[in-house]
């Protein structure tokens, strides 16, 4: 039987199969894309080298730019090659499955390190005197290896048992990417445990990491409002204020997408959602850390005066 998982293609749809949208909308991606590695691939150059920023904050930062990349990666590349292909775009199972098992993989570590930085917020303003000593530089390996931990058990959870759905034929998956909603429509059976998980899992880690950066900022919000001065508030509210836009952008789009009935959903809408919390907020991450953040500013300013004089 060739139905099975195995040794069967599909078919990407992807966003247009105009020839002019696809060469248009391959700049537009191309440059995107561009933006992201750039970005990012500054963000981690910066904390680095300048001392300034050798804080748990930042480290955290670094390694959300690289997980950033990591996510754009796992989506991009396929699109751009799939606005160049001429004819059918399809796409073995088993990179399909690889695919989707990278994008929740990134997916989970994201929403999770979010979490992480969320903590150090709270450590840095509710608990200045102890946070050298909890925010140690072991704790925050830790810290950040269970976040990518729990980006694998997340992707794990939802890889698995699509490896027993069945596609009968040569099935169409009415999106640009191997996500897990368009490819379950896509097949024709063994679908029941892998729609069951994929109800639960998003609302299980996505509600549990919102909820610890919930619980962070409800504590950071009535230690800041005790502060006498407007100054010092503005100060510590500042340094939230990048990470709170960055929570909002990803975690709106990426619940909304994984939890929203059948009767809302349209490929449109899942696309433009699609697009908006992996390639988008990964493109924008780094434009929101540097722009509202000082230190970040300042340092990139010392390091591009540093290459002036080399």
């Amino acid at each position: 039987m060739e139905n099975q998982t195995t040794g069967t293609e599909l078919v990407l749809l992807g966003l247009t199969r105009d020839p002019v949208l696809q060469i248009l909308l391959f700049i537009v991606f191309l440059v995107i894309y561009l933006i992201i590695l750039l970005g990012n691939v500054v963000i981690m150059v910066v904390i680095r080298t300048d001392l300034h920023l050798h804080s748990p904050m930042y480290f955290f930062l670094f390694h959300l730019a690289f997980v950033d990349i990591c996510y754009a990666t796992t989506v991009i590349p396929k699109m751009l090659m799939n606005f160049l292909a001429k004819g059918s775009l399809t796409i073995a199972v088993n990179a399909c499955m690889t695919q989707m098992f990278f994008i929740f993989l990134s997916a989970g570590c994201e929403v999770f390190m979010l979490s992480v930085m969320a903590y150090d917020r709270y450590m840095a303003i509710c608990n200045p005197l102890k946070y050298q000593e909890v925010m140690s530089k072991y704790f925050c390996y830790q810290l950040v290896g269970s976040a990518w931990a729990m980006g694998l058990l997340h992707s794990v959870l939802n890889t698995i048992p699509v490896l027993n759905i069945q596609f009968c034929g040569h099935k169409q998956i009415k999106h640009f990417s191997c996500e897990l909603p368009p490819l379950l429509s896509a097949a024709c059976s063994g679908t029941f445990l892998s729609n069951v998980i994929l109800l639960f899992s998003p609302v299980t880690f996505g509600s549990s990491s919102f909820l610890l950066i919930l619980i962070s900022y409800i504590y950071i919000i009535a230690t800041v409002l005790k502060i006498q001065s407007a100054e010092g508030r503005y100060k510590a509210f500042s340094t939230c204020s990048s990470h709170f836009i960055v929570v909002g952008l990803l975690y709106v789009t990426a619940l909304f997408q994984y939890t929203k009935p059948k009767s809302v959903s349209s490929i449109i809408l899942d696309q433009v959602l699609s697009t908006q919390y992996s390639i988008l907020t990964p493109m924008l991450n780094p434009i929101i850390y540097s722009l509202k953040n000082r230190d970040v500013k300042a340092a990139l300013g010392r390091v591009l005066k540093k290459l002036q004089f080399v």
